[in-house]
């Protein structure tokens, strides 16, 4: 075994085991790993392939920062925030004790839970000059590119100060990304200008579905608890892509809204947030399960993406699954909602294991959960995106309690050295189309 393998394995052993002497060990071997790249100790007679053994594409499997906010796939320990366990979470608490939790490292007690609930409600109200600018968004945007223009722009109107901190712009944003989000959606699609603002003590998910409907009615109450749940389990989840871009814009000492809006670049794509936009508009393609399942069989033989399956880092199932898979299926029990959606979304996650062996995400049942609530598909990522900002929120905050530069390497496959070649005696390399 080449030396660079039993250092890898000896970093991913004692990087979970936490007891003083093998966090000494921990260090011990980085020090020493970096004596190594560094050109202090020659291990040439180990391995001549150590450079090409550290590459990891996608940097899967390379460790870059310690963290105290969540564990993602570590064996007999599954998908904890700060050491809770999601399915407590899930079951007992709200998305804002969540928040909390994220964002100051403990749970709230009862006081100041009800405190927190009602700042984040008085930071619902949109500025004027924010008003102005998602009037002027035109409807065919993707909500995505809303909500990064807002949070660029709100940079502009409350810029990052020793009286607006990175604690205060980080509620600021958890309450008012839903708010920009939907006066523009008002806006561009009945020209209504509304108030963002509902009651004091309305949750973050009760508030999103009365902005949504402005029916003046109160949403039913399991409408609001899918949607709280959902919040919770797309709150923090390590070092996915668009953490870890906030922490590497974080690293370069910006300020918090730039680590916020390169985050919500990366949550854009498919492969990361708009899954679940993309496992909707999968699941819309079939009437019912059979023809979910002659679909899916089709799609598998094209070698098609299944969208909403498998993930980088959970190889027996993802444990935020079952529990969102719980609510759209009562979801779907109750009047108003559509058994035979939650049938198909069943049917294609039979299929696609019976096939390969490949389980579903939170993004395939949150698809179902969010359709039966009435929320439109385009803005599946952006609710997303109200949840994340939590988990971002701590990964910047920890980011800058500890910061270090990340910048990685590449290995380059270009191009040998050669010669710079005038201008005049080049030619065209390219086939002529003449």
């Amino acid at each position: 075994m080449t030396f660079s393998i039993v250092l890898v394995k000896l970093i991913k052993i004692i990087l979970f085991q936490r007891s003083p002497s093998q966090r000494y060990l921990f260090k011990f071997i980085l020090k020493f790993y970096l004596r190594v790249q560094q050109g202090g100790l020659n291990t040439s007679h180990l391995t001549t392939t150590m450079s090409t053994e550290q590459y990891s594409k996608g940097l899967a499997g390379v460790f870059v920062a310690e963290s105290a906010i969540c564990t993602v796939g570590v064996k007999g320990v599954g998908l904890n925030y700060r050491g809770y366990d999601i399915k407590e979470l899930a079951a007992q608490s709200t998305f804002e004790e969540v928040a909390y939790l994220m964002i100051y490292g403990r749970l709230p007690t009862e006081q100041e839970l009800v405190a927190y609930i009602r700042t984040l409600s008085s930071l619902r109200q949109l500025p004027g000059a924010l008003c102005d600018v998602l009037e002027r968004i035109p409807s065919s945007a993707h909500p995505m590119d809303v909500l990064r223009t807002g949070c660029s722009l709100l940079g502009t109107l409350e810029p990052e100060s020793k009286t607006n901190d990175q604690y205060q712009i980080a509620n600021r944003l958890i309450a008012l990304f839903g708010s920009m989000l939907l006066y523009w959606y008002h806006w561009t699609t009945s020209g209504k200008r509304i108030q963002t603002t509902t009651h004091q003590d309305d949750s973050t998910a009760r508030n999103f579905l009365k902005l949504l409907r402005l029916d003046g009615q109160e949403p039913p109450a399991l409408h609001v608890k899918v949607v709280d749940v959902s919040l919770i389990l797309y709150a923090e989840h390590d070092l996915a892509a668009s953490s870890f871009c906030a922490r590497v814009t974080t690293s370069t000492l910006t300020d918090f809204y730039s680590g916020i809006c390169s985050a919500i670049g990366t949550l854009r794509g498919p492969l990361h947030g708009g899954a679940n936009e993309a496992a909707m508009k999968l699941l819309e393609q079939f009437n019912n399960p059979q023809d979910a399942e002659t679909g899916i069989m089709k799609m598998l033989s094209n070698k098609e993406l299944i969208m909403g399956f498998g993930h980088r880092v959970y190889r027996n199932g993802d444990p935020r699954n079952p529990i969102i898979k719980e609510w759209s299926k009562k979801l779907s029990q109750e009047e108003g909602g559509d058994p035979n959606l939650f049938a198909v979304s069943e049917r294609v996650e039979q299929v696609v294991f019976r096939e390969k062996k490949m389980f579903p995400n939170l993004d395939f049942y949150s698809a179902s959960a969010y359709n039966q609530v009435g929320i439109p598909t385009l803005f599946f990522t952006p609710v997303f995106v109200i949840s994340r900002t939590t988990g971002w929120a701590a990964h910047i905050i920890e980011q800058r309690a500890n910061n270090k530069l990340i910048r990685p390497s590449a290995i380059y496959t270009g191009p040998d050295s050669r010669p710079y070649i005038p201008l005049k005696d080049r030619k065209s390399e390219r086939k002529s189309s003449l």
